[in-house]
């Protein structure tokens, strides 16, 4: 299995996209079943702003993704 690895935010919010894609859902679907707004939304796909790690997570979950933190 492919692990794509996000170093920064704007790496981050590209695996999104592709994620969403993957999973036919669309970018107001998304927010919708994260419970997050489309700004919120459009924020972590950029990486711009300051999206509360909730967010983000809530975010991952829909998607069926997870964080890892490593040293």
């Amino acid at each position: 299995m492919r692990q794509d690895i996000a170093q920064s935010s704007g790496d981050f919010g590209s695996i999104l996209p592709k994620q969403g894609q993957r999973w036919q859902t669309s970018s107001q679907q998304l927010g919708e079943l994260a419970g997050v707004s489309d700004r919120t939304l459009r924020d972590i796909e950029s990486g711009a702003g300051r999206p509360a790690l909730r967010s983000v997570l809530s975010v991952l979950t829909v998607l069926g993704l997870q964080v890892a933190v490593t040293p």
